[in-house]
């Protein structure tokens, strides 16, 4: 039977104590089946195998068929960076409790892997972000983010002053504590609690959500993702701020500084078990009532 992955990468989450032992059983259970598989140079550590082909994150993807994220949340995001220049799909596996993005458990690990590698899966794309900072008009900075881009305050008491254009109009100007730019798949994440709405996956769509705005008729936006975004600051005097893709940080943003965000030209794709239910999730995450 023809493989639908034959060549499997492999990222844990490191300093989880009960990680060594399930990535054990992942990787023997893959090269019992017949599988190459490629290990994550931090994460090979783990593994008593002095022949594992290991490789760095940052080129993983390029080299596999499918990548597993064996943590939680956190991990998914760090290899769903890795892979936005390719399209090497993304499986996850929970460590701890119900992820939004992790959804197998290790008790149900082989049951639910060998479903997936006989091609009996869900396939979802998301979209991503990319932030780029320009100072004085030449690229400063650039990073992707899966769930959202903030600007915020730094080292400092004073609010910022933010200036948000879509697509070259102007929005608004707010005094706040930051802005939220999220994609759907953030929406459930800091954007959430920050007082925004939950986005489906599935829509083609981007929130602002404002943080801890002086006036509170400031009110989270819904854009569609094919929007630029430009942010900049009106303060005349020299100001600390930073830039957060997903939990990566970007010290140093200058009030001079441009931020532009954007919609990733390529999404990221997922794959779920076949009864993936996202509201379900929704269910068991936020504690809402099964009825």
């Amino acid at each position: 039977m023809p493989q639908h992955f034959p060549r499997i990468g492999i990222i844990g989450k490191i300093g989880d104590p009960g990680i060594g032992g399930i990535l054990t059983e992942l990787y023997r259970y893959l090269l019992d089946h017949g599988y190459q598989v490629i290990v994550d140079a931090d994460s090979a550590t783990l593994l008593n195998d002095t022949e594992v082909r290991s490789l760095a994150l940052s080129e993983i993807a390029a080299h596999c068929d499918l990548l597993i994220a064996m943590g939680g949340d956190g991990t998914f995001l760090t290899a769903a960076r890795a892979v936005a220049d390719f399209e090497t799909p993304l499986l996850g596996v929970n460590l701890g409790r119900l992820g939004f993005l992790t959804d197998i458990s290790p008790e149900q690990l082989t049951k639910r892997l060998e479903q997936i590698l006989a091609g009996q899966y869900i396939s979802e794309e998301r979209r991503t972000l990319v932030a780029t900072i320009y100072r004085d008009e030449r690229i400063f900075h650039r990073q992707t983010a899966v769930n959202e881009v903030v600007v915020h305050r730094w080292l400092t008491p004073s609010m910022v002053e933010i200036i948000t254009r879509i697509d070259g109009v102007y929005l608004n100007t707010q005094r706040s504590d930051g802005l939220i730019i999220a994609t759907p798949t953030g929406s459930t994440a800091y954007a959430l609690s920050a007082g925004g709405p939950i986005l489906h996956p599935a829509l083609n769509a981007l929130v602002l959500v404002p943080l801890n705005p002086h006036t509170l008729s400031n009110r989270p936006i819904v854009v569609d993702d094919q929007v630029e975004i430009e942010i900049r600051f009106s303060q005349s005097t020299q100001i600390n701020a930073q830039v957060t893709c997903d939990h990566l940080e970007i010290p140093d943003v200058l009030t001079g500084d441009k931020i532009v965000i954007k919609t990733a030209p390529k999404p990221i794709k997922i794959l779920h078990p076949q009864d993936h239910d996202f509201f379900n999730i929704l269910r068991s995450k936020l504690n809402w009532s099964g009825g």
